[in-house]
């Protein structure tokens, strides 16, 4: 069943700087909490979330963000079908695309030079949004 809300995964850097309160990209999660957007998650992106979230602000924050996060009725967790192997420069971003072609999303929300790539993709096709983008386009 389609939604009319828009389906995005985002990018590990730009999850990082949306969670905590004091951060000038908040509102990014805030839109989430509020219903706004849905978010696409694969285990892979997951645990990469975890792993960050721990490293700058601490395992316990970590825990309960997260814990938080999976309760969300708009959080989709995602378990990609094939790997497309599309971003060749940092391998490790293709996770995103993955969850993305395999959620059918919208979007892949990012800042990240390596995914500039994909606008040059034909096929699968998957879209980027810098955050600015993404803001314009929940107004």
């Amino acid at each position: 069943m389609r939604t009319n809300k828009l389906k995005v995964v985002l990018d590990t850097n730009v999850f990082l700087v949306s969670v905590l309160p004091h951060f000038s990209y908040y509102w990014i999660y805030e839109k989430l909490i509020n219903n706004k957007y849905e978010l696409l998650l694969s285990n892979e992106i997951l645990a990469e979330y975890e792993e960050q979230i721990a490293f700058r602000y601490g395992m316990s924050r970590t825990d309960s963000e997260l814990e938080f996060l999976l309760l969300l009725p708009n959080v989709i967790t995602i378990n990609p079908y094939f790997y497309w192997n599309l971003i060749t420069e940092d391998a490790d971003d293709n996770k995103f695309v993955d969850c993305a072609v395999s959620g059918n999303a919208d979007y892949i929300v990012t800042e990240d030079k390596h995914f500039k790539v994909l606008k040059k993709t034909k096929f699968p096709k998957v879209e980027i949004l810098s955050i600015k983008e993404f803001e314009k386009l929940l107004r």
